[in-house]
């Protein structure tokens, strides 16, 4: 029995280019929740496709705001959805994504404590075909404050989260500025103010499919050290000196190492590794990946 007594409106926000043939899936999962108090913002980021034609069987709902824009890319269209939201507190979805029915139900009590801002989850998979399969985890979820664990990795599932209204209000929304791991950099400022709740629960349905976009990881690395940079730029004064330094020294090592399994080179990751080691010597990870790069390549 959830400990809210009554429901407040919680605005989902889906932001979708080009996925007309997953979108319905997406925006059904959501409007068959158990949670009945909600609102549905869907922004079609200049979709080419028939996404306008498929959302025509939601126009006269209510509770659906069907948004279309011209196409100015993913952190714009998410900011405008939740420009237009109501509610006290604010989800997402991708649109070749699904919510479980219960996904408010479980969710939404965490909230009790006025000081959680962000409540996540666990997640399912699916493939194209619809058919769902199973993923060993190994991430964990953390409770409490957690700005010291997302320095060193983004361990919340974007679609998974509920954020309350006061965090945007007080923390900012996506920033503009960056087009890969805009949710990480979301996170990282609101980690300074709330405390972040989880439940495991597996309440959000991960699409893996043909049609994504490739793994584009020098990109997202790219974004990383840029997010990093500003966050530190701007709040260096809220973190430990020696939680930034091990943030920093991560960063690089964690780098070396996806260009070392991925492109199998030697040099660009040991400098790599050297770059964080001399952050932080005693990172203990950064010495157990400077050994494997060696025997590697005897």
């Amino acid at each position: 029995m959830s400990v809210i007594k009554e429901q407040p409106l919680v605005s989902i926000v889906i932001a979708t280019y080009n996925m007309a043939q997953y979108l319905p899936q997406a925006v059904d999962s959501i409007l068959n929740q158990e949670w009945k108090n909600i609102e549905l913002i869907v922004v079609d980021d200049g979709s080419a496709d028939n996404t306008a034609d498929v959302m025509e069987k939601y126009a006269q709902d209510p509770r659906v705001n069907y948004i279309k824009n011209t196409n100015q890319g993913q952190p714009k269209a998410k900011n405008c959805g939740i420009k237009h939201t109501k509610g006290e507190f604010i989800a997402f979805c991708d649109a070749d994504d699904l919510w479980e029915p219960n996904k408010l139900t479980v969710q939404m009590p965490l909230f009790k404590s006025p000081r959680v801002g962000v409540v996540f989850s666990d997640v399912s998979n699916i493939d194209e075909n619809n058919k769902r399969y199973s993923v060993d985890r190994t991430e964990i979820g953390f409770r409490g404050n957690v700005t010291e664990q997302l320095l060193h990795r983004n361990f919340v599932p974007f679609g998974t989260a509920v954020i309350r209204r006061q965090c945007i209000v007080q923390n900012g929304i996506f920033d503009e500025e960056f087009r890969m791991g805009i949710d990480w950099d979301l996170w990282l400022r609101y980690s300074l103010n709330w405390e972040f709740d989880y439940v495991n629960d597996r309440t959000y349905v991960y699409r893996k499919w043909s049609g994504q976009m490739s793994s584009n990881y020098r990109g997202r690395y790219d974004h990383a050290f840029r997010i990093l940079q500003k966050f530190e730029r701007r709040f260096r004064s809220q973190v430990e000196p020696k939680i930034l330094k091990l943030a920093w020294a991560d960063m690089y090592v964690s780098q070396a190492n996806a260009i070392a399994r991925n492109e199998k080179l030697f040099k660009e990751p040991l400098l790599g590794v050297i770059k964080g080691l001399s952050i932080a010597p005693t990172y203990v990870a950064g010495w157990r990946l400077l050994a494997k790069l060696f025997l590697r390549r005897d």
